[in-house]
């Protein structure tokens, strides 16, 4: 059990220090290091990954206009449409098939934290991207809403499938679409994360009913939540391109111990 608390801290680490992509190491920690099945390690992910996500997000609000709830509810919103979905195909997927396109889907997001510019730079206003209102924030129109909604879609299906909270892809569309800072969108990110996870959750729950393992998860969790924390602290003292580069490797070193052990040791 001790080693639920360790690894939990590790996710939780990731996540406060890199943002919502922290949650890729969450599912194989899960099977590899604690040897949980498949969806087992799906269902637990998506309970932590979610409840710490929340738990950033309001860690975050204390800064005052940092968290972008609005813009982080119609991601959500587009998680809940799309997470039944991604449970689905993701139960009608054999489990080394599953594990596999998992191991794609980290090496594609590991490959695309090396080659990240600078963390700090703003994405400029194009056709695209949301108007902007008082202070350079977003103005939210039904079409900006409409895009937010599309990206958290997409993010809901691949959270349903693999037990990711998809900030791999909720921070750069925040960041096309809103045109706000990568600082802003990591904060951000985090509301859309917990209400993803949370669908994907429940909907995982409701196709398979699977009992949770509860302690198992409590630990994993009070695991993140302090990881949570440190990273948050942690990050303001280290440079945002290291911190990057790191994830980046460990993301790929792990997809590729992953696609191994699937493909000549399951």
């Amino acid at each position: 059990m001790s080693a639920a608390l360790i690894f939990g801290t590790l996710v939780g680490l990731s996540l406060g220090l890199t943002g919502g992509g922290g949650s890729i190491f969450a599912v194989p920690l899960l099977i590899y290091g604690l040897g949980l099945p498949l969806r087992d390690a799906v269902t637990v992910s998506l309970v932590v990954v979610g409840a710490t996500a929340l738990f950033g997000a309001v860690l975050q609000s204390r800064r005052p206009g940092l968290v972008l709830w609005g813009a982080g509810a119609m991601l959500g919103l587009g998680g809940i449409i799309g997470a039944p979905l991604g449970a689905k195909i993701g139960l009608g997927l054999p489990d080394s098939l599953t594990l596999l396109f998992f191991s794609i889907l980290m090496l594609i997001i590991g490959l695309r934290m090396l080659k990240s510019g600078s963390s700090t730079a703003e994405i400029p206003l194009s056709w695209a991207t949301c108007a902007r209102g008082e202070h350079g924030l977003p103005r939210f129109t039904p079409t900006c809403g409409g895009k937010l909604v599309a990206a958290g879609a997409v993010t809901g299906v691949l959270s349903g499938i693999f037990g990711v909270g998809g900030g791999f892809l909720v921070v750069p569309a925040l960041m096309f679409v809103t045109g706000v800072s990568i600082e802003r969108a990591l904060a951000t990110s985090l509301v859309g994360i917990a209400l993803i996870s949370g669908a994907a959750f429940g909907a995982n729950l409701f196709l398979e009913a699977r009992a949770l393992p509860v302690a198992l998860t409590l630990l994993f969790l009070a695991g993140a939540i302090g990881g949570m924390i440190a990273g948050s602290r942690l990050k303001h003292y280290l440079p945002a391109t290291a911190l990057r580069r790191i994830f980046g490797v460990s993301v790929i070193a792990l997809a590729v111990i992953i696609a191994t052990k699937t493909l000549f040791f399951s």
